[in-house]
This record gives C-alpha cells, sequence and structure tokens, in this order.
C-alpha cells in the first residue's frame, strides 16, 4: 500500500513546476489525470528532442500519469471537468491568477462541485501583490530574488542557477503543501486554496544569504564556486580538471595542509590561521592552494583527499556523473518501455525507504491516451463520447493504438 492509494488529482499544469509535484504524488501512488487541451497539450510536449514524435524532455516530469484531453474553452468541457472534480482530492494548476476563473474553473467553481476539495494554484508571483499578473517563468523568478546576482564568477555577467531551480523549487513546496492541506482535510473535513509561487518558494531557500543580509545587510554577490562563509570550500583546478574540496572547519585545514598539501607551515601562517583570516586572504589561498593542485591529476587527489579523512571529489559533466559507478549502482537510472518512444531512461525517485514501494509507475501517456477510458469511468456513454470526439471537446493524438 502506498500513502496515497486512491487520492485523485486533476492535473492542469504544464511545463516543469507543477509536472514535478504531480510526478512525485503520483509515485507516492496518487491518480494523477492529466488534463490537456486538445492538439497542443501541455506546452513542453513542443520540446526537443523528439523521439517519434514524442518529446523525450516532457516525458520526464509526466511519467506515472494518465493524460485526458478536453477543449476547456468550450463549456461542454468545462461541464466535463466539473463532473470529474466531483470525484478529485486535488485540483492543481499553473496558469496566471485570473485565467482558471475565466474557464469557470477556479476554485470556488471547483468546490461547488466538491466543497473539501484541495485546489493549488502555482504561478510567477503568486495570487496576491502588485506583480501577481505577470508572466513568470523560472528566469524571471531568478533575476527577481537575486539569484542570478549572486550566481557565477566574482564581477562576472548575472548567471542563471543551471538547472530550472525556481521551478523545482515551487514543485518541492507544493508537494509538501499539498500534503500537509491532506493531512489537515483528513482530520478537520476542510479542503483549502493553497497558493505557491516562484518567486517565494525560491526566497525561502535563500537560508544563509537572508541570515547575513538581516544581521550585517550583506548583499550576496558571485562567488563562483566558493562558499560564503567558510574556505577552502571550493573547486580548485588540478593537472586535468578540477577537485573539490570541503576543508570548512578546523580539524579538517589540518588534515589538509598536513597531510593532503604538504603545507604544514600555513597552520601558523599569519594569513590562514583562523578561518576568519583564511576568509580575509581567500584570494591568496586559492592561488597557493592551485599551486599545489595543478601538479597532480584530480583522481590522485581524490584518493589523498580520501585516505586524510577530507571531503573531496571530482567535478563531472553530466554525462559523467550519469556514468559514475555510484550512480549507476544507486538504482536513479530507470529503463522504461514508452508507447511511442519505445525503450527509455529516466532519473528514479531519490528516496530509498525501508517500507514503502517508491519508484517510477509507468511512462509518460501519449496526449489524449487515456481520455476514453476516464470518461466512460466518469458516466459518459459510447454514445455521447463519440460525439465528444467528433466536435473536438475531447481528444486522443492516438485513436488507432490500443489505449490503455
Amino acid at each position: 500500500m502506498l500513502p496515497l492509494d486512491g487520492f485523485r488529482v486533476l492535473d492542469l499544469t504544464r511545463f516543469l513546476s507543477g509536472p514535478y509535484c504531480t510526478m512525485v504524488l503520483a509515485e507516492l501512488g496518487a491518480e494523477v489525470i492529466k488534463v490537456e487541451q486538445p492538439i497542443t497539450g501541455d506546452d513542453s510536449r513542443r520540446l526537443a528532442p523528439k523521439v517519434n514524435g514524442e518529446s523525450y524532455p516532457f516525458a520526464m516530469p509526466n511519467r506515472s500519469k494518465r493524460s485526458i484531453s478536453i477543449d476547456l474553452k468550450s463549456d461542454r468541457g468545462r461541464e466535463l471537468f466539473l463532473r470529474l472534480a466531483r470525484d478529485a482530492d486535488l485540483v492543481i494548476e499553473n496558469f496566471r491568477p485570473g485565467v482558471m476563473r475565466k474557464l469557470g474553473i477556479d476554485y470556488d467553481a471547483v468546490r461547488a462541485a466538491r466543497p473539501d476539495v484541495l485546489y493549488c494554484s502555482i504561478s510567477g508571483f503568486g495570487q496576491t501583490g502588485p506583480y501577481r499578473d505577470r508572466p513568470g517563468f523560472d528566469i524571471m523568478a531568478q533575476g527577481a530574488i537575486g539569484l542570478m546576482r549572486m550566481t557565477g564568477e566574482p564581477g562576472g555577467r548575472p548567471a542563471k542557477v543551471g538547472i530550472a531551480i525556481n521551478d523545482i523549487a515551487a514543485g518541492a513546496t507544493a508537494i509538501y503543501s499539498v500534503l500537509a492541506a491532506q493531512i489537515k482535510r483528513a482530520r478537520t473535513g476542510t479542503g483549502q486554496h493553497i497558493d505557491i509561487s516562484l518567486v517565494d518558494a525560491g526566497l525561502a531557500w535563500t537560508v544563509w544569504e537572508s541570515g547575513a543580509y538581516f544581521a550585517t545587510g550583506e548583499v550576496p554577490q558571485g562567488t563562483g564556486t566558493r562558499h560564503r562563509r567558510s574556505t577552502p570550500y571550493q573547486a580548485y583546478r588540478t593537472a586535468d580538471g578540477y577537485v573539490t574540496i570541503g576543508a570548512n572547519n578546523d580539524r579538517l585545514w589540518v588534515r589538509l595542509v598536513s597531510d593532503v598539501l604538504d603545507r604544514p607551515d600555513w597552520l601558523t601562517d599569519p594569513r590562514f590561521v583562523t578561518l576568519a583570516d583564511r576568509m580575509d586572504h581567500i584570494d591568496e589561498l586559492e592561488v597557493e592552494i592551485e599551486r599545489i593542485t595543478t601538479m597532480r591529476a584530480t583522481e590522485e587527489w581524490i584518493k589523498l583527499l580520501e585516505r586524510a579523512g577530507v571531503p573531496g571529489g571530482p567535478v563531472l559533466t553530466y554525462d559523467e556523473a550519469l556514468a559514475d559507478p555510484h550512480v549507476q549502482a544507486s538504482g536513479m537510472l530507470v529503463d522504461l518501455e514508452h508507447p511511442l518512444i519505445g525503450a527509455m531512461r529516466t532519473i528514479g525517485p531519490p528516496t530509498k525507504f525501508s517500507d514503502l514501494d517508491f519508484r517510477v509507475r509507468g511512462p509518460a501517456p501519449w496526449l489524449g491516451q487515456h481520455t476514453a477510458q476516464v470518461l466512460r469511468d466518469s458516466g459518459v456513454d459510447d454514445a455521447e463520447l463519440g460525439e465528444l470526439f467528433a466536435s473536438g471537446v475531447a481528444y486522443d493524438a492516438h485513436p488507432d493504438l490500443e489505449r490503455s
């Protein structure tokens, strides 16, 4: 048994923040029905690369779900959605504020069909405030909360975090918020509207940066791979690449300089005696360390660091990371069979439970793959179903294939 068995989700989200949330809910047992517009579907379905016409990036956060395609801009489509909402525990959407109201499927409309429903809205700037109507993707949120000014090399151009960090932050925030709301609903029988923004979710992750700013007014700047409060804690050049070193307390510092770098004299060097000294002379420390680390290959340094008990490691490219034997052994790479793409690979759930079967449940659906099945289950007979498909209110991108 999974913790969310019997929990039904109507998923109106697209791109990444919402789909990431509902992917996790699905793999915790929820029945996630992805509701998509006919013909186009989730905007991320157009993202390359594609295999047999299906977007591989779309398939990553939309696995373990079912897809129905109905025209929510039509009266009939709205009626069908509200019929489905009567049996839904959660409705989740990530459109701009006001879009759901225009479609007639906002929180108030859905609550009229299901009084105790949970309704989660994810948007760039949230449902309130002066920027609520602004469109907001991940990069806008990164720019709006200062991340692009604290990422990258000192004095360099603003830099985006390498992944869509605010999208994932919002999706992760939605996961725990939905679970908290469901616990409350189970105890009290009441639903609620959950308002999450990319900006707020990302800002909540600036934990140490906010501490420094509120204490002293320090505005975080780009620091490359350095830690803001401690050193040595960064990537250093080697003879063939880079090595990360995390000697960020006095015990590890002694081990690093004595047993790895063979520079015990640094223990009494007035530039490096205390952490405060090392932070004051961080540029000099980097130069001194790299004079040594560039004399050997990365793997040699990793062995020396490991022997001395100092945290360290390589700086890999993504393909190297996926080929790493530790990643291979961790079960994070999962092979699937997609009905159109064929054999494919995805990144699996990261948590290892002792007694919970948390895993990928199946591949992402093609657009409208389960439209007929879900509508039949809601009481639509075959004659009406034929009319819905004929009129374009209902859609299946591949009606010639067996539905499952």
